[in-house]
């Protein structure tokens, strides 16, 4: 491959660079579907679905240290599991999984319902309404909050940490450094008030009952895994059902569809998962000197599995960049692959599809007030309620 093809200088995956980055993955991929961009410190990108598969099974070269995220989440320490490499993954990773599988998220269904259904009640009352304030964002925090154990008194705080973490940082380091130092000093004095009082129903007295190698987990450590679920919780599922509402307030007939035929809103879920994920990238870093698509990738090399690339890849889908609400045996990267993929993606899941019956059933037609307003990120959705 010529040099003059090797590299897309200005790749970028965060903020206003989401406004149009299918067309920027689809041109990236015809000219160079592993080169280098120079945001962030300097990384290689991967956008074919093959090749990100292939460097997510491969851990020995491919490491999450010292952070999945490029620029990092606002902490000092790696976040676990996500940021642990084997062979101590595995114990990190067995700790939460019995927390997450089908039958233990079947048990909130009726919890979730219950939360969508009163959130949805409230915007079809309405004429206009930023459905993302009222529905997308606090859905998932009512649910996760109340399984993890977070009071609610505290819920109000969330909202902005998690907007300073995730979406200040790659403009604004310094607050989203000082929002992590505080969800940090949050968790810090939770656990500690936590000590003195007995909980057996939630996430947190499941972390702090468990043990890895026959020990308790540190204070250290159950920081940490707080700090992780937090973000992970309360924001991608946020992300989901707001853009599958973006989308849907677009297309009328589809929002037709599902309501007459509800049983194809878990196929329609996957779909947008596919093509408006949550997590449109993920970071490693080359272990040891590597060859991938005919690019030399170096030992130290930061590296991005761009997900969002791979999920709109011709050599996988048909019409890949077009969202059929039917689309069936629908593989996709929008909870990773290999090692890593996303613990919560059996709750992700479930929490869109309960949202998305609860939405459809209960608001009326809907549209778009501020055709301004991007699919990505958990920013203002402003819906005009009624035909």
């Amino acid at each position: 491959m010529p040099d003059n093809q090797t590299s897309e200088v200005d790749f970028d995956f965060h903020g206003s660079a989401l406004d149009n980055i299918f067309e920027t993955y689809s041109d990236l991929r015809g000219q160079c579907p592993v080169g280098r961009s120079e945001k962030h410190g300097g990384f290689w990108y991967m956008m074919n679905s093959e090749d990100i598969f292939a460097a997510e099974q491969d851990p020995s070269t491919f490491s999450v240290a010292p952070s999945m995220l490029l620029p990092a989440f606002g902490t000092d320490v790696p976040l676990i599991p996500i940021d642990i490499d084997p062979p101590e993954h595995t114990d990190y990773r067995r700790i939460l999984l019995p927390l997450f599988t089908p039958k233990m998220v079947a048990k909130l269904d009726e919890g979730m319902h219950k939360t969508a259904r009163e959130l949805a009640a409230d915007v079809a009352s309405r004429d206009v309404v930023d459905a993302s304030a009222l529905f997308a964002r606090p859905m998932p925090t009512i649910v996760f909050s109340r399984l993890a154990g977070f009071p609610e008194k505290d819920w109000p705080k969330f909202d902005q940490w998690v907007d300073d973490i995730i979406y200040e940082r790659t403009v604004n380091p310094d607050r989203a450094w000082k929002a992590g130092q505080e969800v940090m000093e949050y968790f810090d004095n939770l656990l500690k008030e936590r000590d003195q009082v007995e909980h057996t129903d939630d996430l947190i007295a499941e972390l702090t009952a468990a043990e890895i190698k026959g020990r308790k987990l540190t204070h250290e450590e159950l920081l940490s895994y707080c700090f992780l679920l937090f973000l992970a919780g309360l924001d991608t599922t946020a992300w989901a059902i707001r853009s599958s509402l973006w989308y849907l307030a677009q297309h009328p007939e589809e929002q037709e569809r599902l309501r007459n035929d509800p049983d194809l809103i878990p196929l329609a879920s996957e779909e947008f998962l596919r093509t408006l994920s949550p997590v449109q990238a993920m970071a490693r870093t080359c272990l040891k000197d590597v060859e991938v698509s005919g690019q030399q990738l170096k030992q130290g090399d930061r590296v991005v599995l761009v997900f969002g690339a791979g999920n709109r890849d011709p050599q996988v889908y048909d019409r890949p960049d077009d969202i059929v609400i039917d689309r069936e045996n629908n593989r996709h990267l929008a909870f990773g692959g290999g090692i890593h993929r996303c613990l919560g993606s059996n709750l992700g899941r479930q929490e869109l599809i309960i949202a998305l019956e609860e939405f459809l059933a209960a608001v009326p037609a809907f549209s778009l007030a501020n055709p301004d307003e991007q699919w990505h990120g958990v920013g203002s959705l402003t819906l005009k309620i009624g035909k």
